[in-house]
């Protein structure tokens, strides 16, 4: 049993124009997006477009599609009229309504997830310098949370590919109880009470209160802790993509990882159905996450549909056990060294949480965020409502590295990395190179003007001395690799050398 499998995160941006609270946000993002693109794209004469005439938002896992007339305008995600970038480390940069977005690379692993979304971060940074720079543009900032505080929030989104054969029930039964309590690390702190944050009290997670539902297809308005989009990006007769909307964006790396790393096992486990007579439901999954939110004691013990009492940490506990069976298991001769790290990262997570959770003050965003405003309570005589603890919030999540806390942190040792500034930078510029996002991003880079569009599954390019557009498919998110497509590239000075070789290869 492994840890790998193809994962992704999708981040929308917290934005704001200081001094001017009236400017259109879509603008805005606009600005940002735009900026980066004819930067990253130099010399290009022209932008690829997005391929959208695969996308199907509005699919559902349950059997059915719902009418465009019937979705809330921020489910139509296949708008035009969008601005987009696609970048040469195999990315997407685009406008998701008011906010701007960045979609990572597909990678096979938690520990690329990690390195690509933090890539994502410095890609957003570079942005935000390179819209200030424009003339007489006002300068962006930009947040790495979920909520405005005032009501509104965005979302931080994983995909894992999935066996469609899984019933989607499984999916459902288990990863609803896993959900709710993984809060217990993932979450990135937040300030305010309910959707509005008007009770001010603190809280493990910035998405927790805007959960409305246990399944459904929205994410925006009654949001479900099970989102059922069925938009694969692979051969939807093998693969499901899991879109995941319940997690907060965090800044720690270790958060990520134990995010994206546990999930990814436990969806293994659901795969292969060695959950089945295990059973962590409980009677109101809603209510019990946003309960275990707001539980910073992390003592809350949620009403079970067997009639038992748990706490969030015993259920983690308990499914880290039956993962820990699961990886033991004499035929995963396919366990490697990555899936040891997440299970004994998530073991010394559970243990450290249990003794005392202010030991995970340089591991965990919300450990970390509640120390540093405890700290101004404890030394000011601050009381919890004061306007100063609002402001560390927000400034946490600040991505400038001399403004935002989180990156302070980092400078001064007290929130640990997994990675160098040069590898951060090396992503940045460089796709994976065990996916088919490799043969995205370096089609991008050697031949930015013969790309008229791409898409997760498809890469259209527009050929000299062709009269129509040449779409080549890329349905295998595990072809496309720098194994299997690289000494191609190389041997393929211009794009129509290119199409010539891949007509030769899918001939034979």
């Amino acid at each position: 049993m492994t840890v790998r499998r193809v994962m992704g995160i999708e981040t929308e941006y917290g934005i704001s124009v200081p001094g001017h609270p009236n400017v259109n946000p879509m603008v805005s993002s606009s600005q940002i997006v735009n900026a980066y693109g004819q930067h990253a794209l130099r010399g290009s004469r022209h932008t690829a477009h997005w391929d959208y005439e695969v996308e199907s938002p509005l699919r559902d896992a349950r059997g059915f599609d719902m009418s465009r007339a019937e979705a809330d305008p921020s489910q139509l995600t296949d708008d035009i009229g969008m601005a987009n970038v696609i970048l040469t480390n195999g990315s997407r940069l685009y406008v998701d309504h008011a906010h701007p977005e960045l979609s990572t690379p597909e990678v096979t692993n938690p520990r690329d997830a990690v390195l690509w979304d933090r890539a994502g971060v410095e890609i957003m940074r570079r942005a935000m310098s390179l819209a200030a720079a424009i003339p007489q543009a006002n300068p962006v900032l930009l947040y790495k949370n979920n909520t405005d505080n005032k009501g509104a929030s965005y979302g931080c989104h994983e995909n894992y590919l999935m066996r469609r054969a899984t019933p989607f029930a499984d999916i459902v039964r288990y990863l609803t109880p896993f959900f709710i309590t993984r809060q217990v690390f993932t979450g990135a702190g937040r300030l305010g009470v309910g959707q509005d944050g008007r009770r001010a009290a603190f809280q493990l997670s910035q998405r927790a209160d805007f959960f409305e539902v246990e399944v459904g297809l929205e994410t925006t308005l009654k949001r479900p802790i099970i989102n059922t989009r069925d938009e694969p990006h692979a051969d939807p007769e093998r693969f499901r993509r899991l879109h995941v909307i319940v997690g907060d964006a965090n800044l720690s790396d270790t958060a990520t990882y134990l995010k994206m790393g546990t999930t990814a096992i436990v969806l293994a486990m659901i795969e292969e159905g060695f959950l089945r007579g295990h059973d962590w439901a409980t009677l109101r999954p809603v209510t019990e996450m946003h309960a275990v939110s707001h539980d910073v004691a992390l003592t809350h013990a949620m009403r079970m549909a067997d009639g038992r009492r748990c706490t969030a940490l015993q259920v983690q506990w308990e499914i880290l056990e039956r993962a820990e069976v699961f990886c033991a298991r004499s035929d995963h001769a396919d366990r490697d060294e990555e899936t040891t790290r997440v299970l004994t990262a998530w073991r010394d997570t559970l243990d450290a949480l249990e003794r005392d959770p202010l030991e995970l003050a340089d591991q965990l965003d919300w450990v970390a965020k509640f120390v540093l405003m405890d700290g101004f309570v404890r030394r000011d005589g601050l009381s919890w409502d004061s306007p100063r603890l609002q402001l560390i919030d927000l400034q946490y999540a600040d991505i400038r590295t001399d403004k935002g806390l989180a990156a302070r942190l980092e400078q001064r040792g007290r929130m640990r990395r997994m990675f160098t500034d040069a590898e951060v930078a090396h992503a940045v510029e460089n796709p994976p190179e065990d996916t088919r996002a490799y043969f995205r991003g370096e089609c991008m880079r050697r031949y930015p003007d013969a790309i008229a569009a791409a898409s997760w599954d498809s890469v259209v390019f527009d050929v000299p001395g062709r009269e129509s557009l040449l779409r080549v498919p890329t349905l295998e998110p595990l072809r496309g690799t720098r194994e299997h497509v690289g000494s191609l590239l190389d041997a393929s000075p211009d794009v129509t050398t290119l199409i010539g070789r891949l007509s030769e290869t899918g001939s034979r």
